[in-house]
């Protein structure tokens, strides 16, 4: 059924009365339930990027293993869209609910078997490559997940309370996220950080098989949607949901207007405010992990209820125009929110940076791009990739200059083919020609190197880690809960939105695809993406080029072609 043929006056007005019966609370809870798990099991490994790093991706440099771990939580996410075109088929042939129970069922077990995996130096290469075997497991049995649990509970709600009913929906994502950060903060509270990081990072990922117990039985409660049972008992299921969603271009210009008129933006201001956020204070800003995690779970506890409220605003001025001021917003305030985070986590690290900047200058000297796709580049073979290598690794920002032969480099004269590292009013100078030495030669030059560089930096109070006693905790979780608060306002109205602009016998297979397009590949690989711009660059600030373009984009294409939709009715 076509857009235009489907109608938007409400079957109740939107002013009316609704308590919400014992029966839609059941839907609302069980479904809520079940995906607050299946989060809580996909977030885990995000959580712990950088201990998995060191466990399964060692015997690289450490970049490239930080962004190989990365890569291997957005592989879960590159799968995504595959699951959803597969259950989202599945669910619309034969029903939402037994479909969502067989995405759970993998999802679970496929979390608990990551706990009993052996790491890289048991098994060496097999240890990473069953992991991301897992991980693509995950990947399809989310797929699957979301647009049916969406699905389900908007097909119980009035329609004029859509966007309150699935906004429940959508704060599982980050209660799923915030259990599991619960449950590491617990765990590494409980063993200490050392036994956390050789062994005790498996017990999150074992836990979770009790958590797949009850929420299977809760789950196994439910009917089917009575949206569904209307359309199976008439026999008006579709045939060929693929086909009717994807090869028919009336449907299909809606799952493009909803990829890149909301989903794409939501997808990167969600990851960007808390996954990035994690991974940026403890990655970049050394704060400690521990300490990283407790604001952000803080953070999101205060941020958590703002996806009820934005999904109820949404039932009354509609859901276009929360979504759309959650992506403008984000892209004008995402560099100042982490400028100011920098200011607030790791104050020694801003006051240097501001007091003797790095600067990495160059005259026709080889610099390699600071990230490897297979992984055994050490970046060793030229002072340029020894310098930005050391610096990376160390958290430290730094510009390249390139100069030119044609320059004036009177004030800051490089011979060709050497490398010098300024940092404030001190200059270091790269070893050159290193590919010609010999192994012991290299690594020797190399050493000195480093001493000399790391020597400047302690001088120009470059700190090693972030001084806890010094980290300016309310508001570093101020700054946080503004991130979270853009979250809440991208993602609370989007499952009401995406469910009302789809008919109802494709309505599984047609908002699966956008909503795990987008969030699969343009949010699941954005961390991996946006530290790799870090890492190529030198400054901690240029991955978030990624998610403000991103969010602009989705502002204009949704202003010019989105359709508002809460006034839809979807019984058809």
């Amino acid at each position: 059924m076509s857009e235009d043929a489907r109608s938007d006056t409400p079957s109740a007005p939107l002013g009316e009365h609704h308590t919400a019966t014992r029966n839609e609370k059941m839907v609302i809870a069980a479904s809520s339930l079940g995906t607050v798990f299946e989060w809580y099991d996909f977030y885990l490994y995000g959580l712990l990027a950088t201990t998995i790093s060191a466990q399964f991706f060692a015997g690289v440099n450490d970049t490239t293993a930080f962004i190989f771990a990365l890569a291997a939580f957005a592989a879960g996410f590159a799968v995504r869209p595959f699951g959803a075109l597969v259950f989202g088929r599945i669910g619309d042939l034969v029903g939402r609910k037994n479909t969502f129970l067989v995405t759970m069922g993998i999802m679970g077990g496929s979390t608990f078997a990551v706990g009993l995996l052996p790491n890289f130096a048991t098994a060496g290469v097999a240890a990473p490559i069953l992991l991301v075997t897992l991980r693509v497991l995950q990947g399809l049995a989310l797929g699957g997940e979301y647009g049916g649990a969406a699905t389900y509970v908007a097909e119980h709600a009035p329609n004029h309370k859509r966007g309150l009913y699935t906004s429940w929906i959508q704060t599982t994502a980050t209660l799923g996220l915030f259990a599991s950060l619960l449950v590491v903060i617990g765990t590494r509270s409980w063993l200490g950080e050392a036994a956390f990081a050789n062994w005790g990072w498996r017990v999150p990922f074992l836990a979770s098989i009790l958590l797949l117990g009850v929420s299977l039985w809760v789950r196994l409660q439910l009917n089917e949607s009575p949206v569904y049972a209307r359309m199976k008992a008439s026999g008006n299921t579709s045939k060929a949901p693929l086909t009717e969603a994807f090869l028919r271009w009336g449907n299909l210009r809606i799952v493009l207007i909803a990829l890149f008129g909301a989903v794409v933006g939501q997808a990167v201001v969600w990851y960007t405010g808390q996954f990035y956020a994690l991974f940026f204070l403890e990655k970049t800003l050394k704060v400690d992990g521990m300490t990283a995690n407790v604001l952000i779970a803080i953070a999101l506890a205060l941020g958590t209820p703002f996806f009820v409220f934005f999904g109820w605003l949404s039932d009354k001025i509609g859901r276009k125009p929360i979504i759309l001021a959650g992506c403008l917003l984000a892209s004008i305030s995402y560099f100042p929110l982490f400028h100011a985070l920098t200011q607030a986590a790791n104050p020694a690290l801003a006051e240097a940076q501001a007091r003797a900047p790095v600067v990495v200058s160059t005259l026709n000297a080889h610099c390699s791009f600071q990230f490897d796709p297979i992984g055994k580049n050490k970046f060793d073979a030229s002072g340029c990739d020894v310098a930005k290598s050391y610096l990376a690794k160390a958290g430290v920002p730094y510009e390249h200059e390139v100069l030119r032969l044609s320059d004036d480099v009177t004030m800051s004269p490089v011979p060709e083919g050497q490398v010098e590292v300024a940092i404030g009013g001190s200059k270091v100078t790269a070893p050159t020609a290193l590919a010609g030495m010999g192994t012991g030669a290299r690594k020797a030059a190399i050493a000195a190197f480093q001493k000399d560089l790391q020597a400047a930096l302690a001088a120009a109070r470059y700190p090693a880690k972030a001084d806890d006693a010094r980290i300016d905790k309310p508001l570093v979780v101020a700054i946080l809960f503004a991130l979270v608060l853009l979250v809440t306002m991208v993602y609370g109205p989007i499952a009401a939105m995406l469910v009302e602009l789809f008919p109802s016998r494709i309505r599984y297979t047609s908002m699966s695809l956008p909503y795990h397009l987008g969030n699969g590949w343009f949010g699941g690989f954005l961390p991996a993406t946006a530290f790799a711009m870090v890492a190529a660059t030198g400054d901690i600030y240029y991955g978030l080029w990624y998610p403000v373009v991103a969010a602009a984009a989705t502002l204009v294409v949704g202003l010019l072609l989105l359709p508002e939709t809460f006034r839809r009715k979807i019984e058809e």
